[in-house]
């Protein structure tokens, strides 16, 4: 066993000697994603959330954007970043999200209701963005929902927790909302999540939005107990903010790891240890070499979806900084 671990080591090590070699020659940076696998967090030039990804996309000058996570954050990339090349190590990191809603549903829905703002999440299809008013992720839905005329009635899609979540938050009554859910979020467990809460009574508890425990969490734990929904860099945030030591994360496994990382002397535990996304792990060291070295999977979008989705896209961006 010590010594399979000692050679795993040493052929870890030779893939990332090389993927940094890979960069350094083809004018490339690595953006993951905060659920993306320790190593991969290790090696990317960037690490952070959907809305954090997209604005260094942008800000970026390397000609090769290899996007470590899954499919739509690659489309994001492609289309507020005309002029470089983007490309994702695996074509099937896809998300379930996103497969929640089609173009096709959107514009039946809009057809119901002619005079709404559409407000996409981020986790959708370029055809979906391109119908779309405004985009936002986690961490800026709230803002952009506040921006936005509050006579005007609005589709939210596609993600109903996350569309719920805004909704309680602004108080707003004419928000309708898309039944879509991520399949790992909606998975946490609230009574194993509680049952946690109550053996950690000094810990803080961190809930992302999209999971359908989001309610019941708010309304449940102990008086005394600190609870924040929160995006993922939200919850670094919050991590480095607080003066709590022990931390209950509810959102996908991934996000620990970070977590760990800046926080080296507190403690993140899971609310839910089988909360790992597969799509998000069919990204590995390999197949991000290999992406870099044959320039393979490239993520390109028509133009004539690539000018309507990039609307929403940036009024995403610029919204809640």
């Amino acid at each position: 066993m010590a010594e399979h671990a000692v050679a795993e080591r040493e052929t870890q090590a030779a893939l990332q000697e090389e993927i940094l070699h890979l960069k350094r020659t083809k004018d490339a940076v690595i953006l993951a994603h905060n659920y993306q696998p320790g190593p991969i967090q290790d090696l990317a030039d960037y690490v952070g959330d959907s809305l954090a990804m997209a604005r260094f996309a942008q800000k970026s000058s390397a000609r090769l954007l290899v996007v470590a996570g899954v499919h739509f954050m690659a489309e994001t990339a492609a289309i507020l970043c005309p002029d470089k090349t983007v490309l994702i190590p695996d074509l099937e990191a896809g998300c379930s999200l996103a497969e929640s809603i089609t173009a096709e549903q959107v514009a039946a829905w809009k057809a119901e209701h002619p005079d709404a703002v559409v407000v996409s999440y981020v986790n959708t299809s370029a055809a979906v963005k391109a119908l779309s008013d405004y985009c936002c992720t986690s961490s800026n839905a709230v803002a952009v929902v506040e921006a936005i005329d509050p006579e005007r009635e609005i589709l939210f899609l596609p993600d109903f927790y996350l569309g719920s979540h805004v909704a309680r938050v602004t108080g707003r009554h004419n928000i309708h909302v898309w039944w879509g859910e991520c399949h790992v979020h909606a998975g946490i467990d609230a009574d194993s999540m509680v049952e946690k809460v109550h053996q950690h009574p000094e810990a803080e508890v961190l809930v992302h939005p999209e999971c359908g425990c989001t309610t019941r969490a708010l309304a449940l734990p102990p008086e005394g107990i600190p609870l924040k929904v929160l995006s993922t860099d939200g919850m670094i945030a919050e991590s480095k903010r607080s003066s709590r030591k022990t931390f209950i994360v509810a959102t996908e496994v991934g996000l620990l790891h970070r977590l760990r990382k800046e926080n080296p002397d507190k403690t993140f535990l899971p609310a839910h240890e089988e909360a790992l996304c597969p799509f998000m792990n069919l990204i590995s060291l390999e197949k991000i070499r290999d992406s870099l070295r044959d320039e393979r999977f490239r993520v390109e979008v028509p133009d004539s979806i690539r000018q309507r989705a990039l609307i929403p896209l940036e009024r995403m961006v610029q919204i809640g900084k």
